[in-house]
């Protein structure tokens, strides 16, 4: 990532940005994303550009698709990009690492956290958001804390999925606990009666069926006493309330947020909101501080392990984790959260980790 410094013509730093734009890709959550890269690219050229060029973003949408992902980081390389950002979803993500580390072509991932973003060590590939095995381990502290040992999870086929559902088997066993796994696409109120579980985990697609679970759920009166969860943040964005009303409340969730942000992240925050016409998410926040790295990166000619850049959420650095294999911020803020039942479109924070 020398070339800025190397050019003087005047020509755009082009970056890559990969995102979930149309269905079914969570679409929701790749339009705060690219608000967020917006915003950022946006008050980079207000401020320069880099070494006096200006950074220009080159947006592919992924839909959810990590074959249309691999197309895309084949068709950005091409293109001659500087690097490629972005990305929600964890699957293709995993896709688009795998193809830019291929092609040579250094990607910073925004969002997704499977721990196995690439299957070999590499030096090309970043993430901002932590580690599924951090964050899900961080939510089972939190479901252990209220008493839950018995826990079931409405699951749908995935390696994401499969993912989490063992962090959460493995930490929960240390003290005591188990998981009972339930097919999402089935009957899970009859099951999920007579399994013995006090919370069930959503860890299927947003909208569905992730609403129609909690739907049939909260209908049921076998299941009151249930408390429902979903670790991968359903309830962060505005179109689950919408769905919902206040059957999507105190729905407990990740997100990476701190408990108060500082004077950049509070900046950004109202930039974000006039934006996207709404509360921004943490994905917004996400996909700003990727620019601001990658700006940064470009501008000095340095590397992932150089890097020391104000974020919207913290100081941001990278380093090596053990059992990572790309360049890791190992120390994003993650909290527990729901939207509080009395007013379902305020969070409260429940567990920070």
């Amino acid at each position: 990532m020398h070339e800025p410094s190397e050019r003087t013509d005047g020509s755009p730093v082009r970056i890559g940005a990969l995102a979930p734009l149309t269905r079914p890709g969570w679409t929701e959550a790749g339009r705060h994303l690219l608000a967020g890269l917006e915003l950022a690219a946006r008050e980079v050229n207000d401020a320069g550009g880099i070494a006096g060029r200006p950074l220009e973003l080159l947006v592919r949408d992924t839909a959810a698709d990590p074959h249309r992902a691999e197309a895309a980081v084949e068709e950005l390389a091409r293109l001659g990009v500087a690097a490629v950002a972005g990305e929600y979803h964890s699957v293709v993500a995993r896709a688009a690492a795998a193809q830019a580390d291929a092609l040579g072509v250094p990607y910073l991932c925004s969002s997704a956290v499977l721990d196995a973003l690439t299957e070999q060590p590499t030096d090309r590939v970043a993430r901002l958001a932590p580690a599924q095995s951090r964050g899900w381990r961080i939510y089972a502290d939190f479901l252990l804390s209220g008493g839950h040992r018995r826990v079931a999870v409405a699951a749908e086929p995935s390696v994401y999925w499969a993912s989490g559902t063992r962090i959460l088997r493995d930490h929960l066993a240390e003290h005591g606990g188990t998981v009972v796994e339930l097919d999402a696409r089935a009957a899970v109120c009859d099951e999920l009666a007579g399994s013995g579980a006090t919370a069930l985990l959503l860890l299927a697609g947003s909208p569905e069926p992730a609403v129609s679970i909690v739907k049939a759920v909260r209908s049921d009166r076998r299941l009151a006493e249930i408390m429902i969860g979903a670790p991968a943040g359903q309830p962060e964005f505005a179109g689950w309330a919408a769905s919902l009303g206040g059957d999507g409340a105190a729905i407990p969730f990740l997100r990476y947020l701190p408990e108060r942000l500082g004077p950049l992240g509070a900046r950004v925050g109202t930039a974000l909101r006039e934006r996207l016409a709404e509360a921004p998410s943490f994905v917004a926040f996400e996909g700003y501080d990727t620019v601001t790295v990658l700006a940064e990166v470009l501008r000095t000619g340095g590397s992932w392990s150089s890097v020391a850049v104000e974020g919207t959420r913290g100081e941001i650095r990278f380093s090596r984790t053990p059992g990572i294999s790309v360049w890791q911020w190992a120390w994003p803020p993650i909290q527990v959260a729901d939207r509080d039942p009395a007013e379902p479109d305020r969070f409260r924070i429940l567990h920070t980790g």
